[in-house]
């Protein structure tokens, strides 16, 4: 189901069929580097994920992780959308592109359609983003679409992460 289209780029929801997309992006070096390791090992891991991540979360939150394509729906990007962790107090944007698609605006483009997305439709007056210390690259996305640095927050055992929160004005 498509959720959010803007000039360049589509969202929908993922299904149980981007099980081998997922399990490419997953297993990125960068992903494992600044997101973590989410031992999806085969497509099997890969369709677990999505069952009990964003399909989980679809049913019941209304919204979650969502592919990021082109408009055509021919070329698949990433992911982007909105979580509820039980890490952090608010629900937060995270995304994740495959590293051939870096630098061409992407990720600011999808990441601000999705902040505008829990606003409009889910009310969300404050929305958190965290990254890893020296993901510069997702920090300048976050600083581009309005978000703002808050602190370093320790989550669990592993190192700090950056948080970034953007608030929304009542309408």
């Amino acid at each position: 189901m498509r959720v959010l289209q803007t000039e360049r780029l589509s969202l929908r929801w993922l299904t149980l069929e981007d099980a081998p997309f997922v399990f490419e992006l997953v297993n990125e070096p960068s992903w494992l580097h600044f997101i973590g390791d989410k031992n999806v090992r085969n497509l099997e891991d890969a369709r677990h994920y999505l069952r009990t991540g964003p399909l989980d979360m679809y049913s019941r939150l209304g919204f979650g992780m969502f592919m990021l394509e082109l408009t055509d729906g021919a070329l698949p990007l990433g992911m982007c959308g909105l979580l509820k962790r039980d890490t952090l107090p608010e629900v937060d944007v995270g995304y994740a592109l495959s590293p051939q698609h870096w630098g061409k605006g992407y990720a600011s483009e999808a990441v601000a359609a999705v902040l505008d997305y829990g606003y409009r439709t889910h009310g969300l007056r404050r929305v958190l983003a965290i990254t890893s210390q020296d993901n510069d690259s997702s920090v300048r996305v976050l600083e581009k679409v309005g978000m703002k640095y808050q602190q370093l927050l320790q989550l669990g055992d592993k190192d700090p992460v950056k948080l970034f929160a953007r608030e929304f004005d009542a309408a």
